[in-house]
């Protein structure tokens, strides 16, 4: 159907159509098979190019015939003149100029020639930026959002606390677009994005706790926020009789902090007959970044902690990075 419309346009307006579309086409598949490496995608992109160049050629050969007519024949001559209408004599009518029709026709077919490659340039020109400013209708993976936790109750610890951090408050803190650039691996995007507003365990709910989660391929970021007694020097102490390994202490945006590592920990669960699940085992190492919630270390604390699967670990430049991104969105805790 659309070739059989092409035909239908002279010739002055279906050639520099087709040019101008050949042309968009062309340069823009190959600026694509260019970006992503695609052999496939430059294959036509150079079956556009070959073809524009054609109707290129066709269109400059029209204009040099045009230009140039070839010279008729004396048989020819002879046959044109017998077959041409009587034509009136010199005097008896007025003269047109010489050339005058041919100067017209020719400033037809280029006025003809500009129009189209106006108007199929200013479409191709649409074509071209429109997916700048339309959504991409690709597969590529979305980087995962926190959930609105608007509607969910707190826990009335939350209520009794001064100036708590919410769960989802912490999400949007730490799922940062710059987050996966901080961890080392800028091409990955967010898988999973979590919050939740818990307490701490063995406080009978007297210690609000929230919590967020980020996950990528190779890495996952947790922070947590305390909101107890215990300081970080009381929290240092504490974790010389642990299993702590690797401890530094330091400060960070001018509050006490303290670097440890730790191992998680593994459970797996059965969703076969019964239910069951096996026992709880020991995870892959992770390092956390523990800091004061405020400057003189009056009890609470905000934990970032990195792990991966596959036991890998960054520098702890990268907590460090993280926490001065994230702390400042947490509140620092008033004097009681």
């Amino acid at each position: 159907m659309l070739g059989f419309l092409l035909r239908l346009l002279p010739f002055w307006v279906r050639e520099p159509l087709l040019i101008a579309v050949g042309s968009v086409l062309g340069v823009r598949i190959m600026y694509l098979a260019v970006r992503d490496h695609d052999r496939v995608a430059a294959g036509l992109g150079v079956v556009f190019l070959v073809f524009t160049a054609i109707r290129v050629h066709a269109v400059i050969r029209a204009l040099r015939a045009r230009r140039n007519p070839s010279p008729t024949t004396p048989a020819n001559e002879a046959a044109v003149d017998a077959a041409a209408p009587p034509q009136p004599q010199p005097g008896t009518g007025p003269r047109p100029g010489p050339g005058t029709p041919k100067k017209k026709e020719e400033h037809n077919a280029w006025g003809q020639a500009f129009a189209a490659v106006a108007v199929f340039g200013a479409l191709a020109a649409a074509l071209w930026v429109a997916p700048r400013f339309m959504p991409s209708d690709d597969n590529a993976p979305q980087p995962a959002s926190c959930s609105d936790g608007a509607h969910e109750e707190l826990p009335k610890v939350y209520k009794d606390t001064p100036r708590p951090v919410t769960g989802e408050e912490l999400c949007k803190a730490l799922n940062r677009p710059d987050l996966a650039k901080f961890l080392g691996t800028p091409e990955e995007t967010a898988t999973t994005a979590s919050s939740t507003n818990n307490t701490a365990p063995l406080t009978d709910g007297k210690v609000a706790q929230p919590e967020a989660e980020v996950a990528f391929d190779t890495y996952t970021v947790n922070v947590s926020a305390t909101y107890n007694e215990l300081s970080i020097d009381q929290y240092v102490k504490l974790m010389k009789f642990g299993d702590e390994k690797d401890i530094k202490t330091l400060t960070v945006l001018g509050r006490p902090a303290v670097l440890s590592s730790d191992h998680t920990m593994k459970l797996e669960i059965n969703l076969g007959s019964g239910g069951s699940g096996g026992p709880v085992e020991q995870g892959p190492l992770a390092r956390t970044l523990s800091v004061a919630l405020d400057r003189n270390d009056r009890g609470g604390y905000c934990d970032i902690t990195v792990w991966s699967t596959s036991g890998a670990l960054p520098n702890d430049s990268v907590l460090l990075n993280i926490a001065e991104k994230v702390l400042p969105r947490i509140p620092e805790r008033p004097v009681r």
